[in-house]
């Protein structure tokens, strides 16, 4: 008799950004880049899709609207409802009780300084793609230490046909050559699907990394100011034997 294959957990990596990837002219007052990934199993993502889909309902009486941190907090198109004081507390008490619960999801990002960056390299690297690189690597540590068998599926938000085609390649690559860290064989055993979703799907996984990649980018501008919603997140922050491991700046 055959040994029964062992199946593998599943794990989703969703991943969005904060600023844009241009590094030849980019705004003075906002000269970063940040990739930031949430990393959720399959029961935690859909405890997210519910409460996010019972935040929606609460707050506009529907599943439809998309969360977008931008939008959020210049309180514009469906978010205009948040110039009413009460509503947005209530709102954000809502949103920092979900992300509060730090076990059921991680957080890996990397930001990249660009002026420094552009000093010590050059502004034709592709900053996207050595973020993605590092949010792969990082993945895979953290479902190393969960789980002997584990995927994790990709799904990154869709950015234009260029781009993403651009990206599917890097990524393709990394395959083949693995990262510092990880080999490519290791690399390949525990990535599954790796794909694009257009805002409009309404994903609530990219929705999160929405939120969460403004304040990561924030606190690493700023990082004596205050920052509640950093303070909310940093426990999810992947770490290790005591060090933080998900949280990368570039150059440092």
């Amino acid at each position: 008799m055959k040994e029964e294959k062992q199946s593998k957990t599943k794990y989703y990596l969703y991943i969005d950004e904060c600023g844009d990837q241009n590094l030849e002219n980019f705004n003075p007052s906002f000269p970063v880049f940040t990739l930031c990934g949430i990393l959720v199993s399959r029961e935690s993502k859909r405890k997210l899709e519910e409460e996010f889909n019972a935040l929606k309902m609460e707050f506009w009486g529907n599943h439809d609207v998309i969360i977008h941190s931008r939008e959020i907090r210049r309180c514009k198109n469906e978010f205009i409802n948040l110039l009413d004081p009460d509503i947005k507390e209530r709102f954000y008490e809502r949103v920092n009780a979900i992300l509060s619960q730090n076990e059921v999801y991680v957080v890996v990002a990397c930001t990249i300084l660009k002026e420094p960056f552009i000093r010590l390299f050059s502004n034709t690297e592709d900053v996207y793609g050595l973020s993605l690189s590092y949010l792969i690597e990082r993945s895979i540590f953290c479902v190393d230490d969960k789980c002997e068998a584990a995927s994790i599926d990709i799904i990154f938000e869709k950015r234009g046909k260029i781009e993403d085609k651009t990206l599917t390649k890097f990524y393709n690559g990394l395959r083949v050559t693995g990262t510092k860290w990880v080999g490519p064989e290791r690399l390949q055993s525990r990535i599954g699907a790796f794909t694009s979703r257009a805002k409009k799907e309404n994903i609530i996984g990219l929705q999160i990394a929405d939120l969460i990649a403004y304040p990561i980018a924030r606190k690493v501008l700023n990082p004596d100011a205050p920052n509640p919603a950093f303070e909310i997140i940093k426990p999810s922050i992947y770490s290790s034997h005591g060090a933080m491991l998900g949280f990368k700046v570039i150059p440092h």
